[in-house]
């Protein structure tokens, strides 16, 4: 696969998540009290949103890049 190709791919799959999960979430553990053998946690969820525009944006942009490549080798 050529670098155009590779970028395609990741693009499109880039889009495609972006799209149908709606971002990317993560769990973070925090010490809230740590006294002795005594410790207390609580866990803190994360959201980094994507707007379905830009997972648009880059599944367009990959079938792009993959139609360019393929045309050109023709």
């Amino acid at each position: 696969m050529r670098i155009r190709q590779m970028v395609g791919v990741v693009l499109i799959v880039i889009g495609l998540v972006s799209l149908l999960v709606g971002g990317i979430s993560w769990n973070r553990q925090k010490t809230v009290v740590d006294i002795g053998p005594i410790k207390a946690q609580t866990t803190e969820r994360k959201n980094l949103p994507i707007p379905p525009i830009v997972g648009g944006l880059a599944l367009v942009g990959g079938v792009v890049l993959l139609l360019a490549s393929s045309r050109r080798r023709i």
